[in-house]
């Protein structure tokens, strides 16, 4: 998978390789970004808020928007976090985070799934709550998942955590986290941020 850094700002290009100088292009014009990415068949972009946020939302309106686009600003905001990944953007998050949530991200995003840090996560969870479940969603979870997992189902759409959970339900984390695989399974989806996605 080819990583290519986006970005108008060195001194960002350079933070970026210190986490991960392998098999990695550069990019500071979007428009020669657009040409090389037009030839690659595997990718992921990461793309510099702070420096490039005018071409990304153009990107974004214009309905051009490349796949597996990963966004990272210094001090990323909720409200921007849930624009973003309402529009496609497979990740977001800050662009100075540690190294080991770096590659989590990458590794997440190579799956084909949605990265966010936990409070973005949770903002995007608490904000759909139980009844702005449509009936199309209720009958999808009532045809296809069992009463214990359609109380998980609801406590997640709360926004707890695994072990929030597990302590209301009084089970294990064990148990709930075998409950949520479950529920993506059979409902296909890769994460909780897909989840919501679905059910809203």
């Amino acid at each position: 998978m080819q990583v290519i850094y986006f970005s108008s700002n060195f001194e960002m290009i350079d933070e970026f390789l210190k986490r991960d100088s392998s098999n990695h292009l550069k990019f500071y014009d979007m428009d020669k970004l657009l040409k090389w990415t037009s030839k690659l068949k595997s990718y992921i972009i990461i793309a510099d808020y702070d420096s490039v946020a005018k071409d990304i939302n153009n990107l974004i309106s214009s309905g051009k928007l490349p796949k597996n686009v990963i966004v990272l600003e210094k001090v990323p905001a909720i409200a921007t976090g849930k624009m973003l990944l309402s529009h496609g953007i497979k990740a977001y998050g800050n662009s100075r985070m540690l190294t080991i949530h770096y590659k989590q991200m990458i590794n997440t995003v190579i799956k084909n799934k949605v990265w966010t840090y936990p409070e973005l996560t949770a903002a995007i969870i608490k904000d759909k709550d139980k009844t702005s479940l449509n009936s199309y969603a209720k009958e999808l979870l009532d045809s296809r998942l069992t009463d214990k997992e359609k109380e998980v189902i609801y406590l997640v759409l709360e926004g707890l955590t695994n072990d929030a959970i597990a302590s209301k339900l009084d089970i294990t984390t064990r148990t709930v986290k075998a409950h949520v695989s479950s529920i993506f399974t059979k409902l296909h989806v890769s994460d909780r941020v897909s989840l919501v996605l679905l059910l809203k």
